[in-house]
């Protein structure tokens, strides 16, 4: 696609995405495909093809007349998708989440079901303001609860950016009163929420160990028998060499936990598992120290 036609309305890129996603995984796009997901007549529908073919991908797809329907040809290249099957699975998950709100929405996609661990929410007015002041790059006032303090203590933050760890979302935010970043939960926001009047001093490029960038590599646990460790690897796409995870500093004691892995980089922490670091020296000594005090920037704030 020629660089002055970006960038892409966001409906028709939403549609083109439905386009590559089921043509690469289910093998074959027929328009229901799109009448039925957005709501839009069969005429509309075989234009929006058309136009992926013609302006953004010419040749990924192929009519097959047998199978009444466009088939992936064989150098299909993703243009508006990774090519990953993460993307399907999520894909039908919205879909099932959907269908158990609004009846008799159907695109064809198959039932699935998503696992949810309950997390605390926030308000719209909490949100909102905290939105308002990532945006708008102003400073934020609100009262925080923490187990130490569940009365909670009136701060004034500086976010920048909203973060989802699988255990709610989070804003990252400068913290006038320890003089640090760190990682809060929406949740425990609370009281007047107001957006001050003062722009944010602290910004997202000022935030280390938000810009700082590591690499983990993880490989299948020594203790594992071959038999263990052939499954594991498949199980999470390892091959000759260790799997490389890259993440920003500041995320990795969320990361490591998803992976089944001690947060702190210690031995022992987390039993049976199936991972192990193959480069522990590339976590940061703050994640480390015995004493952890260092990491409240991360996660004490959060707890």
């Amino acid at each position: 696609m020629k660089k002055t036609e970006w960038p892409i309305r966001w409906d028709l890129l939403l549609r083109y995405r439905l386009i590559e996603i089921v043509a690469l995984w289910e093998g074959r796009l027929t328009t229901n495909h799109i009448c039925h997901g957005f709501g839009i007549g069969r005429q509309q529908a075989s234009k929006d093809i058309n136009t992926y073919l013609r302006e953004l991908a010419p040749g990924n797809l192929v009519y097959d007349r047998h199978l009444k329907g466009y088939i992936p040809a064989p150098d299909f290249q993703p243009v508006v998708t990774r090519g990953e099957p993460e993307e399907y699975l999520e894909l039908a998950c919205r879909h099932q989440s959907l269908s158990d709100c609004f009846e008799n929405l159907d695109i064809g996609l198959p039932d699935s079901c998503v696992v949810r661990a309950p997390c605390g929410q926030a308000s719209p007015e909490v949100t909102r303001a905290v939105i308002t002041a990532c945006r708008q790059k102003r400073k934020l006032e609100a009262r925080y609860l923490t187990l130490e303090n569940p009365d909670g203590e009136t701060l004034v933050l500086e976010p920048h950016t909203l973060v989802m760890t699988g255990q709610g979302w989070h804003v990252r935010a400068w913290n006038d009163r320890r003089q640090g970043f760190g990682d809060y939960r929406l949740s425990r926001l609370t009281g007047q929420v107001r957006v001050a009047r003062d722009k944010s001093r602290h910004r997202e490029e000022h935030d280390e160990r938000w810009n700082r960038m590591i690499s983990l590599k993880v490989q299948p646990a020594a203790g594992l028998d071959a038999a263990s460790r052939r499954l594991v690897c498949a199980d999470y796409g390892i091959e000759d060499t260790p799997l490389e995870v890259r993440c920003r500093e500041a995320m990795a004691p969320w990361l490591l936990p998803m992976l089944g892995l001690p947060s702190g980089g210690r031995e022992g922490d987390i039993d049976n598992c199936q991972l192990e670091l193959s480069n522990a020296d590339a976590l940061p000594a703050w994640m480390k120290a015995p004493d952890r005090r260092e990491t409240s920037a991360t996660q004490a704030d959060t707890v």
